[in-house]
């Protein structure tokens, strides 16, 4: 069986959540947390093994509230994203308080990622189709290299499927070609639910948005030469002087537009009609138990998932 990854994305503090750790926040009718879904969809995908990205302040309590249940189940690995993971002649601007972004994130593993691999987000739930989907396309292909020009895949979920009832989000819509490639990446911001569907929020009111485009949630096929980038393209970005030194932050999707424009990369977008969900803002926590709890009572999901 070939080797393939679940890179979990777990260092956000979740500021828009009230400052808590809420990739750490029991939301399954068993105490199960938000990325113990994903895990587990993943390794009925296919996927085995799984390295999580985390801080490392939060090292013992996260090995010890789901590392260790998931090392009984597959192979496990971890990677730490700090602040000060610069590349050799810079430094922490003064000031500078956050992570440098997801492109960072996945850097941060470049030492524990030697097979294909997919990307998610900690705090989001995707469902098995997406990443049933991504793991028999990296499968079915080969690492290119990183002087090649990079095959990546995207999960592309309908935007309508991915909003939030309390508050705007940012997701990244995406331009397609004819015959499903990525064109380009637009990254959206304060998308809102409305009576007709879904809308932009600008300075001028609402800009309807097509609820049927296809969005990026953060799940990418990927290969460990793509992580070579990351790390030359990190260093332009931090030469850069665009963007506030204190905020910017090094994107996975933007980083792939990137790629995409400069002819180093393409994407193949992979339609998911599963519908996402996640705790983007505290008040969607009641509304995300409920539906686990749903999910549970339909057959799709036992309780608990990691005995």
């Amino acid at each position: 069986m070939k080797k393939t990854a679940l890179v979990v994305m777990a260092a956000g503090i979740g500021s828009r959540y009230g400052g808590g750790i809420k990739q750490m926040d029991p939301l399954g009718p068993g105490g199960e947390i938000m990325m113990d879904y994903s895990i587990y969809d993943a390794l009925r995908a296919g996927f085995n093994k799984v390295v999580f990205i985390i801080r490392r302040d939060l090292d013992k309590d996260f090995r010890k509230m789901i590392g260790d249940r998931i090392s009984r189940e597959v192979e496990v690995a971890y990677a730490y994203q700090e602040l000060t993971a610069l590349p050799e002649g810079f430094e922490l601007p003064e000031g500078r308080t956050k992570p440098w972004g997801t492109g960072q994130a996945v850097l941060a593993a470049k030492d524990v990622i030697s097979e294909p691999f997919c990307v998610i987000n900690a705090d989001d739930y995707y469902g098995k189709h997406g990443l049933m989907l991504i793991h028999d396309a990296l499968t079915a292909h080969e690492d290119r290299g990183a002087e090649a020009v990079q095959k990546i895949f995207m999960a592309g979920f309908m935007l309508g499927n991915t909003l939030s009832d309390h508050g705007g989000v940012t997701r990244g819509i995406a331009s397609l070609s004819e015959d499903g490639k990525l064109i380009g990446i637009d990254e959206t911001r304060n998308i809102v639910k409305t009576e007709g569907g879904a809308a932009v929020l600008t300075d001028e009111g609402a800009k309807p948005v097509d609820e049927k485009s296809l969005v990026s949630m953060n799940m990418w096929g990927l290969y460990p030469s793509f992580v070579s980038l990351l790390e030359s393209g990190f260093r332009k970005f931090l030469e850069g002087e665009e963007g506030d030194p204190l905020k910017k932050e090094y994107l996975l999707p933007e980083i792939i537009d990137m790629l995409l424009k400069s002819g180093r990369a393409e994407v193949d977008v992979l339609k998911t009609d599963d519908s996402w969900f996640g705790v983007t803002y505290k008040e969607d926590r009641d509304l995300v138990r409920e539906k686990f709890l749903s999910l549970r009572d339909a057959g799709v999901y036992r309780s608990p998932l990691f005995p």
